[in-house]
């Protein structure tokens, strides 16, 4: 049996620990504060956890085997599943490297980007010997109801992507079908070639960036009567950012194979893509992406992350993970990656911009470069000291092509100069 080690106390957290506990020996780390004890208390309080699956009409109840705040519990778990924030991903690496054995599994939902560099930048020389999965979302669109004791899981996606770096002692099939077994039958794990299609893939940097810029840009600082929709709010304007970043992404793969044809990134998806492989049989109408994300069943009720004024008024709370999260460990990553090759990112600068000035943070330079001040709490390769093309293809694995035609045509010049010098040689009656 599976010994699994589920890191967080938040919604998927919660939702993890109910679901796996009922089939698997499950110990739920929480290092926030009191939160181990807190959850602990609730459990005890009922006996059990519980969880909602809405689709199927069905409730699941099952307690965890161990609740903590002490990371030297991963020296007997076989999977470490991440189900924190990508901003608490450097803290529970840190805490739990000391104690980790070999051959344990990471599975990191959502890796979010650069989560490779991330990984390895802390394990140092025990990484070769783990396994890390980096998965592009969350199996699910879920809530905790009560904390510590009730969940919901309100939709299950139909695939999820992952990339898979085995540890020595096994192979990604192996590892893919251990996590499979934790997930069930769906979502369907479909294995990504290489981390930096999760990195570049990740659909959190397009979506929750885009959709808060697409509706606050000119916000002109007024508070709202009722909170908006945030999904189903969505407007064609809004559409056409997230289509613009997500094109800017391809611009970036496209990059990547002209520098080799064989480096894979056919799982890097648009994102009209992704919500097709995602969210197909809960929308509508697929007809146009803005009509995909206002026709999507699973995000009902979704509302933009707002602050309440004293008059019950509403102001939008800048300072959510959509911003903070989602806009330093994606898109960052991303356009530090197009700076290092040259591609042109026109809509994430105009993104990234716009929300370190709502985040208080300097990220991208007065002239467009991965260069700000707060470069460090953020996961664009520069960040880990990549500085350069090189150090970025050194990093990947990825080594430039020659083309074909360059070896014959280095003989034809060749050879050609040969005759040349031949022909001068007995015209001037030189010594050979």
């Amino acid at each position: 049996m599976a010994s699994v080690l589920i890191c967080g106390g938040g919604n998927a957290a919660q939702v993890c620990s109910c679901l796996f506990a009922s089939r698997y020996r499950v110990t739920a780390l929480a290092l926030y504060a009191d939160e181990a004890e807190r959850w602990n208390k609730a459990v005890q309080e009922t006996g059990f956890m519980e969880c909602t699956l809405e689709p199927e009409n069905k409730a699941i109840k099952a307690t965890p085997d161990l609740i903590t705040k002490d990371p030297r519990a991963v020296r007997d778990c076989d999977v470490v599943l991440f189900t924190v924030p990508s901003s608490y991903h450097e803290q529970y690496f840190s805490a739990l490297a000391p104690y980790v054995k070999d051959g344990t599994v990471f599975a990191v939902m959502p890796a979010r980007s650069g989560c490779d560099f991330l990984f390895n930048q802390v394990m140092g020389e025990k990484a070769s010997k783990l396994g890390l999965v980096a998965f592009e979302t969350l199996p699910w669109q879920c809530r905790f109801k009560e904390w510590g004791k009730t969940s919901v899981v309100k939709s299950t996606k139909e695939t999820i992507g992952a990339a898979v770096v085995p540890p020595a002692s096994k192979s990604a099939t192996e590892v893919v079908l251990k996590l499979q077994g934790l997930l069930g039958v769906e979502p369907m794990i479909i294995q990504c070639p290489n981390v930096m299609s999760i990195s570049l893939g990740n659909p959190g940097q397009v979506v929750h960036p885009g959709i808060t810029y697409g509706r606050w840009w000119d916000w002109d600082g007024e508070p709202l009567a009722e909170r908006p929709l945030f999904y189903h709010g969505v407007d064609e304007f809004s559409a056409g950012i997230l289509s613009s970043i997500s094109k800017e992404i391809q611009a970036i793969c496209q990059k990547l194979k002209s520098i080799n044809p064989s480096y894979d990134t056919s799982q890097v998806k648009t994102i009209f893509e992704w919500y097709m492989a995602s969210y197909s049989h809960s929308c509508s109408d697929i007809s146009t992406l803005q009509k995909v994300i206002v026709t999507n069943a699973a995000y009902n009720g979704f509302f933009h992350p707002m602050k309440v004024n004293e008059d019950s008024s509403y102001t939008p709370d800048f300072q959510f993970r959509y911003l903070s999260e989602d806009v330093p460990t994606g898109l960052c990553f991303t356009k530090g990656v197009a700076d290092l090759l040259d591609v042109k990112t026109p809509t994430i600068d105009k993104v990234v911009t716009w929300s370190q000035e709502k985040l208080g943070k300097e990220f991208i330079t007065l002239d467009g470069r991965m260069a700000g001040k707060d470069l460090g709490q953020t996961r664009a390769p520069q960040a880990w000291g990549i500085k350069t093309k090189k150090d970025l293809l050194e990093f990947l694995d990825l080594k430039p092509m020659l083309s074909p035609f360059v070896p014959i045509a280095t003989v034809a010049i060749a050879a050609v100069a040969a005759i040349l010098v031949a022909g001068l040689r007995r015209t001037f009656k030189l010594p050979s």
